[in-house]
């Protein structure tokens, strides 16, 4: 999706509130040899965030980086330069030159953008539609963001949203009845290659979800044993012990491998952590018997040379996608419910975007309406010197009605245009009008927020 222009110069920035934009790329733009060099690990987050928010125009960010996407949210001061912007903070924080992967990037803005982050967090626009993970990874992100003070105002509001609309599709829709992970897809997959997985042996490098839920679909389809190693053994010793499996220490897991027929491997690491000579040796110790490997890992963790090995089948989870997209032709009715609900919230979401700058100036005008009239009074009864507890509060009253005519009809309009075309110069004129120029954007009033 090509940028969009950047809003008119010369608005004060508080007018700048739909200047959300998202770039990054997934798995439907770039293959995993592209994803993996741009994927941000769990300890590079501090510093990633805190970079993001150095990054020129950008006021808030989040990072959400899986299997299957990279992306970055970020509301910036304009859209154009923010976006190019964002764009060099991918390419700087990596040591990736930009041309290696623009051409895999998407870029989406404003209501876009919006709309976007809705059906990430709704499992539309997974790999595998109506997938549960996904919606967990993305409130990780939230969490990762609001611990490194990445997410403010709008983001706080937009992801609170987001997680609603993700639980009404989830709720109201049955989108997810028959969905299937892709640890169910590396099964299904493995059964297409050996007929049947009855009597074979499996290893899971790795205890961590996608694992786990592997483990309970190769138990389910009949497999003999289960060998589980991760480089934390207790976890590995956890997992093993919940299939009665076997735990293999992290450090010798490669002298085990000619044990396994189905070799499942999703771990953090960043390097090829099975290698070309691991599976050789193995194989020899197989006496030449087929192996099947599934890396499901980003950045991988099996050197795809191993799949140039006679005997050896290694599939990465692009490959997965064949095997998943016939489950999604079933769920397309469920799908348009989902977009209608996502339609629903997102008019919600720009309602309150687009009175988020509307309430400090409703409440400017009041304060300086009540700055004035408290001025002149304090003046008159200076003047008019020994009047009465009575007569004061007459005065008052009489003062304050006075100013709250006068400024009635200027807040009705402004509450009358603020979802048209003209809202942005009422703003601006009535800011004006009432010297408000100047004065420190506030927090929105919550009572506008819904």
């Amino acid at each position: 999706m090509a940028a969009q222009k950047g809003q008119p110069q010369g608005l004060p920035l508080h007018l700048h509130i739909m200047n959300i934009i998202v770039v990054g790329l997934n798995h439907k733009t770039a293959p995993v040899e592209i994803r993996e060099k741009i994927s941000f690990q769990p300890a590079m987050l501090e510093e990633a965030h805190g970079k993001l928010l150095q990054t020129q125009g950008v006021t808030e960010g989040m990072i959400l980086s899986t299997c299957n996407r990279v992306e970055v949210y970020s509301c910036v001061n304009d859209i154009e330069s923010g976006i190019r912007e964002v764009k060099g903070f991918l390419s700087a924080f990596h040591g990736l030159p930009l041309e290696r992967f623009e051409e895999h990037l998407f870029v989406c803005s404003a209501e876009d953008a919006l709309r976007h982050l809705f059906r990430v967090a709704s499992s539309l626009d997974s790999m595998v539609v109506g997938e549960p993970q996904i919606l967990g990874q993305l409130k990780d992100a939230y969490q990762t963001s609001c611990k490194y003070t990445a997410a403010g105002v709008i983001l706080n509001k937009l992801l609170h949203r987001a997680f609603s609309t993700a639980k009404r599709v989830r709720t109201e829709t049955k989108i997810a009845s028959s969905a299937v992970s892709i640890s169910y897809a590396a099964v299904e997959l493995a059964k297409k290659i050996f007929g049947s997985l009855d009597g074979k042996v499996v290893m899971l490098v790795g205890a961590g979800e996608m694992c786990e839920l592997a483990a309970k679909h190769f138990i389910n389809s009949g497999i003999k044993d289960i060998y589980v190693t991760n480089r934390t053994f207790e976890r590995a010793e956890r997992l093993a012990e919940e299939f009665k499996g076997t735990p293999v220490n992290f450090n010798e897991f490669q002298h085990t491998l000619h044990k396994a027929d189905i070799v499942l491997s999703s771990t953090g690491a960043t390097h090829y952590i099975i290698k070309p000579e691991d599976v050789t040796e193995a194989l020899k110790a197989r006496k030449q018997k087929p192996m099947f490997f599934i890396d499901i890992a980003v950045p991988r963790d099996i050197d795809p040379k191993v799949n140039d090995i006679d005997n050896v089948y290694l599939y990465d989870i692009d490959d997965m996608q064949g095997v998943i997209e016939a489950n999604v032709k079933g769920r397309s009715k469920e799908a348009e419910k989902a977009e209608g609900i996502i339609a629903e919230e997102l008019k919600v979401f720009i309602h309150w975007l687009k009175t988020l700058d509307l309430t400090p100036t409703i409440v400017g005008i009041r304060e300086r309406g009540e700055e004035i009239r408290r001025k002149e009074l304090e003046k008159a009864l200076a003047y008019l010197n020994g009047l009465s507890p009575e007569q004061i509060k007459v005065l008052e009253s009489l003062t304050s009605a006075i100013v709250n005519k006068l400024i009635h009809h200027p807040i009705v309009a402004l509450k009358t245009h603020a979802k048209d075309h003209y809202r942005d110069m009422y703003l601006e004129v009535a800011r004006n009008m009432f010297d408000l120029a100047d004065k420190e954007k506030e927090e929105p009033d919550q009572e506008l927020e819904e």
